[in-house]
């Protein structure tokens, strides 16, 4: 009657915040936003801490830790390149604004079309509720039809006039 569930379970976890500390906070001030304009995901990506032993491109760097890094593990889609970019940074001669540079353009590749969806939605007051509306419909016939169907295998409520 029920699918079986399964797990989803993402290829990185939580991420930290822009500021490197605990988890990316729309509170705590240390996260960028999906609307963000080209200007504050720019200011952002500036902020991100990374190696802070990495003075100069020629200095070896340390990845681990490196929340740009952290960033690009979780949002670049070719992660060949990525390897490569790594191995340069730990040797030295690839400088914190060159990867800083490429999170930035990942990310606005990233959330344009959100960004352009929002705009549209924006625009069109009357169809979030509207989908709410239709949403809120459905889920209640399903669910309706569901606990019909399984009369005999429900936990809950009375049968023959006693609480379970």
């Amino acid at each position: 009657m029920l699918p079986k569930a399964r797990a989803i379970i993402p290829k990185v976890g939580r991420l930290p915040g822009i500021d490197g500390k605990a988890k990316m906070s729309k509170s705590g001030g240390n996260a960028i936003a999906l609307p963000a304009s080209p200007e504050e995901v720019r200011s952002a990506v500036k902020a991100m801490f990374t190696d802070p032993n990495h003075l100069r491109a020629e200095d070896s760097g340390c990845v681990e830790g490196n929340v740009v890094f952290t960033y690009l593990d979780a949002f670049d889609p070719v992660h060949d390149e990525l390897a490569e970019l790594k191995a340069q940074y730990q040797r030295g001669g690839l400088g914190d604004g060159r990867i800083k540079a490429l999170l930035e353009a990942i990310f606005l590749e990233l959330i344009a079309p959100i960004r352009m969806r929002r705009a549209q939605l924006s625009e069109e007051m009357g169809y979030v509720p509207e989908v709410i509306r239709g949403g809120t419909e459905r889920t209640e016939a399903t669910t309706r039809d569901v606990v019909n169907a399984s009369g005999p295998f429900q936990l809950w409520g009375s049968r023959g006039g006693q609480n379970l």
